[in-house]
C-alpha cells in the first residue's frame, strides 16, 4: 500500500515522503496513529507542497544565519564568566553559550573543545558552504 509520510517515522522514512509499505502496517499502525495518510493523488499534491515549503524556508534560514555570520565577522562578542586569579574559569564556555550569544544555531559553531581561559579566542563557525570565523573574548566577571 502506498501512503505519504505526514511525520518522520524511525526505520520507515522522514515527512513528505513517499513510500510502499505492507497495508497491514499502514492501516493498523501509521494511519491510526497520524503518521501516515493514503497516498491519494491530493494527498501526494500536499506532500509535494510541504515539502517546497520546508526547502524554502530552510534556504531562507540559511541566508539569514549567513548574513549573521557576515555581521558578527565585524563585531566584538563578549562573554563574562567567574575566574581565579591565574585565568582559570570555573565553568568552561561552550557552543550553547557562545550560540546564545551570538544569536547563532549551536550546529553552525565548530568549537572542537569548551573554552576554560580568559582571553580572546577564534571560533570557526560554518553554516552551509559558508564558513567563517568570529572573535569570542571571555573576560572575568
Amino acid at each position: 500500500m502506498k501512503v505519504v509520510l505526514l511525520k518522520d517515522v524511525k526505520n520507515t522514512g522522514r515527512a513528505g515522503a513517499i513510500i510502499e509499505c505492507a497495508s497491514g502496517h499502514a492501516l493498523n499502525f501509521l494511519i491510526p496513529r497520524g503518521m501516515a495518510a493514503p497516498a491519494t493523488p491530493a494527498n501526494v499534491k500536499q506532500a509535494e507542497l510541504r515539502a517546497q515549503q520546508n526547502k524554502d524556508r530552510k534556504e531562507l534560514d540559511v541566508k539569514l544565519v549567513q548574513d549573521r555570520i557576515a555581521a558578527l565577522a565585524e563585531e566584538r562578542i563578549v562573554i563574562r564568566k567567574k575566574a581565579n586569579e591565574k585565568g582559570h574559569l570555573y565553568d568552561a564556555v561552550d557552543a550553547a553559550e557562545i550560540a546564545s550569544a551570538t544569536s547563532l544555531p549551536v550546529e553552525a559553531i565548530k568549537l572542537e573543545k569548551p573554552v576554560k581561559e580568559l582571553g580572546t579566542i577564534e571560533v570557526p563557525v560554518a553554516v552551509g558552504e559558508v564558513f567563517g570565523k568570529i572573535s569570542v573574548i571571555v573576560e572575568a566577571e
